[in-house]
């Protein structure tokens, strides 16, 4: 009996001591693929070692700090747990923000992970620009920062991506140059490089709770970071994109389709849509949305968006419900501030800033799109949908004289609610069409269950005369910022109390809409943190006393 005692101990002991995490170490100068890789004294050469090894939940995979690797780390079919995720970072004496470097030429992918759970990668500095005398591949191809793919049809969770710097990725060799054509296509149809992307293969196939955090993205073909899954399935769910910068893309900065679940907040995104390099796509907005529900975009940061099409600060194309922007600054977007296109449901602006935004005329400089200070358009690809229960309300707006503040709103929109904002229209407003793919033919104006009141127009040309609606109880004046030249959101403080504080109303819920806004209607604090005692100010900003 004891001894049967005692070899069941030594087998428990046994079985724990070979699932104890384990630590391996890589350095592309130092090491030795025939080390054992388990010490700092004997790491591993290669990345590509990884694909020889058994990794097992709450194992480290260490990159030496401040050295290059160059090629591309791949994880495949590894598995961690919630309680002992994957880790992949650096090791090594760190200074500041130092890191270990993936710099890849012939690979597609700086960091592939596919079909995996409960990873997390931090620490890393990766680039993927191609070599002069590299063969170009397939027209298809494309080339990834950090790739997150699923190809199986089951669930992938906890994938963590933070610390990273993804700059310079590029399909194409340097010198190439893209067609205005392609530049007026929707997605561009050639080749690209991309920051970060998360995309399912699999119809039946999700990834979920994702993070991409303290990041910076920059200098890249195409978009930013980028979700994209079966919209009808949601394929990617329960995410958070924060705190990251997202700079000079030659696409979007952040977009996301077939997602649900969202919270997107404090990023900075500038120069979306650069033309800093011929292989840029060279057109952008901020941010935008496709067939996704339920994404909170808050606190970020949009400016000096470029392209003859699309290019606002953030917009929500077509098939989204619940899509919310609040507390976000706005400037110098070519292509607008508000943008809700058709089959949307219930999305809202609310307490933002926007500053100079869709300034883009038509025909001029190869725009064939106007820009839009509002637009509510009713494309939804071959079919016109108007978009349902548009909220719109206490966002501050300045448009200085030299730009014409056009506005577009569809003839079939349904349930529109615009209420204390602040229309600091300098110059004219004008009404224009939403015209791009499928513009909007004459028809009677069927647009219903409209809120339109309590607005502050500078004066009475900052709203289009023409407008086949107009607000039933405007306030005329200007509310005097505190500094209309500058750049952040509290230069738009307004100094006029007597005109702003407490002259808002209540928002209600349109008529007929069942929904609202799902993080509901009334917030209890400003762009600025201030809190809204009683009845709200008009605009993004309350005014202490």
């Amino acid at each position: 009996m004891q001894k049967f005692i005692f070899l069941s101990l030594f087998v428990i002991f046994f079985s724990f001591s070979e699932q104890k995490p384990k630590t391996y170490y890589f350095h592309p100068t130092l090491g030795n693929d025939a080390n054992s890789g388990i010490t700092i004294n004997a790491p591993f050469k290669s990345l590509s070692k990884i694909k020889t090894l058994k990794i097992n939940p709450g194992d480290s995979l260490l990159l030496a700090i401040n050295q290059t690797f160059n090629e591309s780390l791949e994880l495949i079919e590894i598995n961690g747990s919630k309680q002992h995720p994957i880790v992949v970072s650096v090791y090594g004496k760190r200074y500041k923000n130092d890191k270990a470097f993936i710099k890849t030429e012939k690979e597609l992918n700086g960091i592939l992970v596919e079909n995996s759970n409960f990873i997390e990668i931090s620490n890393l500095q990766i680039s993927a620009n191609p070599s002069q005398n590299q063969e170009i591949g397939l027209k298809n191809q494309m080339r990834c920062g950090v790739l997150v793919t699923a190809t199986n049809p089951k669930t992938y969770e906890h994938l963590y991506l933070s610390d990273l710097i993804v700059k310079d990725v590029f399909y194409e060799q340097k010198g190439f140059s893209r067609s205005a054509q392609e530049t007026k296509s929707a997605n561009g149809t050639q080749n690209y490089g991309w920051g970060i992307r998360f995309i399912t293969k699999n119809k039946e196939a999700v990834l979920k709770d994702i993070k991409v955090t303290k990041s910076s993205i920059q200098n890249v073909s195409h978009t930013g970071i980028k979700l994209t899954a079966n919209a009808q399935n949601f394929g990617i769910i329960d995410f958070e994109i924060s705190e990251n910068k997202v700079l000079e893309t030659g696409g979007p900065g952040i977009q996301m389709s077939g997602a649900k679940n969202g919270h997107i907040f404090n990023n900075i995104v500038n120069k979306s849509g650069s033309t800093n390099d011929s292989r840029k796509w060279g057109r952008g907005s901020g941010l935008w949305t496709w067939g996704s529900e339920n994404i909170l975009i808050e606190k970020n940061r949009f400016t000096n968006a470029n392209g003859p099409g699309d290019s606002a600060g953030a917009h929500i194309d077509f098939n989204c419900k619940n899509i919310v922007l609040q507390y976000n600054f706005s400037a110098n977007n070519a292509g607008g501030f508000a943008e809700i296109l058709g089959n949307n449901h219930n999305c809202a602006y609310r307490y933002n800033i926007s500053v100079n935004d869709g300034y883009r005329v038509k025909d001029v400089n190869g725009a064939f799109q106007e820009g839009k200070l509002f637009w509510l358009s009713g494309y939804s690809g071959k079919k016109r949908i108007g978009p349902k229960n548009s909220y719109f309300y206490n966002n501050t707006m300045y448009v200085k004289s030299e730009i014409d503040a056009k506005i577009a709103i569809d003839r079939i929109s349904k349930g529109v609610l615009i209420a204390n904002n602040i229309f600091h229209i300098e110059g004219t407003a004008k009404m224009v069409k939403g015209d791009q793919y499928n513009p909007e033919k004459e028809g009677n104006w069927l647009v219903s269950d409209v809120f339109f009141k309590n607005n502050l127009f500078l004066n009475n040309s900052s709203w289009p005369k023409e407008a086949m609606i107009q607000d039933e109880n405007p306030i005329f004046g200007d509310a005097q910022f505190r500094n209309k030249n500058g750049f952040q959101p509290e230069d738009f403080t307004p100094k006029n109390k007597a005109l702003i504080q407490n002259k808002g109303v209540i928002i209600p819920q349109i008529s007929k809409d069942s929904i609202g806004i799902i993080y509901g209607l009334h917030l209890k604090k400003d762009i600025l943190g201030n809190q809204i005692n009683g009845l709200p100010d008009i605009g993004a900003i309350e005014i202490m006393n």
